[in-house]
């Protein structure tokens, strides 16, 4: 998906897009990035949203992996849950190219969203698209208006700050 298409947009505008995607081509090789988005202290390095506190546990090598995340959602400022914790499940694992997750924790039944991150190698780097689903959630909190927790920006903020982790000073490789 092209950055900026009109299915980026959707789930703002179409409260019944229960997925968001993002991308950003990033100027750096696919095993670069990969390993960020494996490593649980990866995903609170590059977190916009502020919820990621810390992390621990080793990085993902397959499906069913876990590791445990560091939670606060005060920078949301929707529900204060205080500090608590999630156990991130790999539902998706494919090296180099693909990482998904779900989260398992204090809300039982598990909420059932998935994030995750396809990796496109490209002229001068990789394609990143970024994903956010939550239309598998569990019929428990489909009428909660709970969803989507984050927002497209966050995706796209969080993009960059990949882009900065893994290729500071690079630039944009598809930037005219």
């Amino acid at each position: 998906m092209a950055e900026g298409t009109e299915a980026d947009r959707t789930a703002g505008d179409h409260p019944e897009v229960e997925r968001i995607e993002v991308d950003r081509t990033i100027a750096a090789e696919p095993p670069a990035i990969f390993a960020v988005l494996a490593d649980p202290a990866g995903h609170v390095d590059i977190d916009a949203s502020g919820m990621l506190m810390w992390a621990e546990g080793e990085p993902a090598t397959a499906v069913d992996d876990r590791f445990v995340v560091h939670m606060d959602r005060d920078s949301l400022r929707d529900y204060d849950l205080g500090e608590y914790e999630v156990i991130v499940v790999i539902t998706a694992f494919d090296q180099d190219r693909e990482i998904a997750w779900t989260i398992d924790g204090a809300m039982q039944p598990p909420l059932g969203h998935v994030y995750g991150y396809r990796l496109e190698p490209v002229e001068g780097g990789t394609r990143v698209t970024s994903y956010y689903d939550w239309s598998d959630i569990n019929e428990v909190y489909r009428g909660a208006g709970i969803f989507p927790v984050i927002t497209e920006t966050n995706l796209r903020a969080t993009l960059g700050i990949l882009a900065r982790k893994v290729a500071p000073g690079a630039g944009r490789p598809d930037a005219g």
